[in-house]
C-alpha cells in the first residue's frame, strides 16, 4: 500500500532554528509522507522575506511559500513598503506563493498596540482579495476583534484558514460559518486539550487542515524535541483517533482540502468507482438519484472524504472488478454500495456485482433511499437477501416533513413507501438501520421512535452537511 501522504499547511523554515540542517529537515520530512511544505514567511523590517525566498524556496520544489506581517511586527509596517513588497513576489513567483499571512491579532504578548495590529490586518485582508490568494489568520486572545476586523473589511473571496487553531467552539462555528479552514498542530496531542479535541470533534473533516507550525508546539510525544515536519503525522493520528477515521483517511482528505485551499498545482481529479473509508471499500456505482435532498452534498462538491466521484460514465460489471482489486475479503471489513446518488437504480448491477462479492466471503451493505420498490415497481426486498446491512434514508418522522426536506418526486407515495421499505427489509436481510440527517430543526427523537418502537430497526444519526 502506498505510503500516506501529507501537507504541512504551516511551518516556519526559514526560522534560525532551520539554518544548519534544513535539507535534512526537508528529507525527514518526505520520508515520513510529508509531500508538501507550506513554509509561512513573517516580514521584518532587517530581512523581509530574503531567507524564506534564498535558502527556502530556491533549493526545495515541494515547498511552496505564504507571506505576511505577523501581528508581533505590525508596528515596523508603517509604510507602504512590505505591502508591495509581498504583492510583487506574490505576482513574480508563478505560484509558489499561495497564501496571505499569517496575520490577524496578538493580544496575549500586544507586542504592537492593537489599533496597529488591525489596520495592519485590513490591509493584508484587501491585499488577499486583490491577489486572489487565501488568507491565513492569527488570533489570540482576540477573538472578538478579529471577527469585526474581518466583518467590516467584507468577505475573502479566496478563502482562509484558522492557523494553529486554540480559540473556543464559538469561534470555530464562526469561521466555519465564513466558510473558513480550521488547522491544527501537535497541541491536539496535548494532555490538558480536552477543549480543543471537542472542536476537531465538532469540525467536518472537509474543513480540517494539519500543520505543525514548528519550529513551535512539538506534539505530546516530541516536547523535547525542536518540532519540524515529519511530525505533521502525529497530529494527523490525533485527530483519526478523534474523528474515528483511519490516518489514511485524514492524510487524503486534508490534502485534498489543503490543495483546494491554496491551489497547490493539484491535476485534474479522476472520478473514483471505489474508494476506500476507514475498513470499509465505498463502490459509485451510479450519481442518479430518486430525490433532490435540501442536504444533498453534491450540490456543493463531489468530493467527499478526499475522493471525487463525479462520474463521467456509470461504471459496469467489470470495470468495478477492476477498481476492487483482489482480495477484497482480507481487505475490507465491508463492501459499501454507495456513491454519490442512489445505488438501487441500478438494482441489476447491485445483484450482480453483489452476489459476486458474497461468494467471495465480502460482507456487503448498501445506503439507500428506500425507495426502490416505486422506482421498479415491485417488492425487490426479496431480490436482496445476500446484503448483510442495509440503511435506508428515513430522514424525517412524518411525510410532511420527508417531503420538506427530500424534495422527493414520489409525493405523497414516498414517505410511506420507506416505511413500508424498511418493514419490508427485516424479512430478508439480517441487519436493517433507520438512518436521519441531523438537519437543523428536525425532531431527531420522534425520528428514533418512528424507527426503533413503530418498525423496530436499528437507528442512526448522520452528521449534518458530512458524507460517509
Amino acid at each position: 500500500m502506498d505510503k500516506n501522504q501529507f501537507i504541512d499547511t504551516h511551518a516556519h523554515l526559514d526560522d534560525n532554528r532551520f539554518k544548519d540542517d534544513r535539507a535534512d529537515v526537508i528529507k525527514r520530512a518526505k520520508e515520513a509522507g510529508v509531500k508538501k511544505i507550506i513554509s509561512v514567511g513573517c516580514w521584518s523590517r532587517k530581512k523581509g522575506f530574503k531567507v524564506l525566498l534564498d535558502e527556502v524556496l530556491t533549493y526545495h520544489k515541494d515547498v511552496y511559500a505564504a507571506l505576511g506581517v505577523h501581528p508581533h511586527e505590525a508596528k515596523e509596517a508603517d509604510s507602504d513598503e512590505p505591502f508591495a513588497l509581498i504583492k510583487r513576489l506574490a505576482l513574480e513567483s508563478r505560484g509558489r506563493v499561495v497564501g496571505i499571512g499569517e496575520t490577524g491579532l496578538d493580544y496575549h504578548y500586544d507586542h504592537s498596540p492593537r489599533a496597529v495590529q488591525k489596520e495592519v490586518f485590513r490591509r493584508q485582508l484587501s491585499l488577499a482579495n486583490e491577489l486572489a490568494l487565501p488568507v491565513i489568520i492569527h488570533t489570540r486572545e482576540a477573538e472578538k476583534d478579529t471577527l469585526e476586523v474581518m466583518r467590516t473589511t467584507g468577505p475573502i473571496e479566496a478563502g482562509g484558514v484558522f492557523h494553529c487553531f486554540s480559540g473556543t467552539l464559538d469561534l470555530a462555528k464562526k469561521a466555519l460559518e465564513m466558510g473558513f479552514y480550521l488547522s491544527f498542530t501537535g497541541v491536539v496531542t496535548f494532555p490538558n486539550a480536552e477543549a480543543l479535541r471537542e472542536v476537531v470533534k465538532y469540525a467536518p473533516i472537509e474543513k480540517i487542515l494539519i500543520e505543525t507550525d514548528c519550529p513551535y508546539l512539538a506534539p505530546k510525544n516530541m516536547r523535547s524535541k525542536r518540532n519540524e515536519p515529519a511530525f505533521v503525522v502525529e497530529t494527523a493520528n490525533a485527530i483519526a483517533a478523534i474523528k474515528g477515521l483511519a490516518v489514511g483517511d485524514v492524510a487524503r482528505i486534508t490534502s485534498a482540502n489543503a490543495e483546494d485551499l491554496f491551489g497547490l498545482g493539484k491535476s485534474a481529479p479522476e472520478a473514483k468507482i471505489a474508494y476506500p473509508i476507514r475498513d470499509s471499500l465505498y463502490l459509485n456505482i451510479t450519481n442518479r438519484c430518486s430525490n433532490h435532498c435540501s442536504f444533498c452534498a453534491k450540490f456543493d462538491s463531489y468530493t467527499v472524504k478526499g475522493h471525487y466521484l463525479k462520474l463521467s460514465e456509470e461504471p459496469g460489471f467489470d470495470a468495478l472488478i477492476r477498481a476492487i482489486g483482489p482480495d477484497p475479503e482480507e481487505k475490507y471489513k465491508e463492501i459499501v454500495f454507495c456513491g454519490f446518488g442512489e445505488p438501487l437504480i441500478r438494482l441489476d448491477l447491485v445483484k450482480e456485482l453483489g452476489m459476486h462479492l458474497k461468494r467471495r466471503g465480502c460482507k456487503i451493505r448498501i445506503d439507500t433511499d428506500g425507495l426502490a420498490n416505486l422506482v421498479h415497481k415491485r417488492n425487490v426486498l426479496s431480490e436482496l437477501a445476500f446484503v448483510d446491512v442495509i440503511s435506508v434514508s428515513m430522514n424525517a418522522p412524518d411525510s410532511e416533513t420527508y417531503q420538506k426536506l427530500i424534495k422527493t418526486p414520489f409525493g405523497d407515495a414516498a414517505y410511506p413507501a420507506v416505511l413500508f421499505f424498511l418493514k419490508e427489509a427485516k424479512k430478508h436481510i439480517a441487519k436493517v438501520v433507520a438512518s436521519v440527517v441531523a438537519v437543523p430543526g428536525l425532531d431527531i427523537e420522534a425520528c428514533r421512535k418512528v424507527a426503533e418502537d413503530d418498525i423496530g430497526v436499528a437507528f442512526r444519526v448522520r452528521e449534518y452537511n458530512t458524507v460517509g
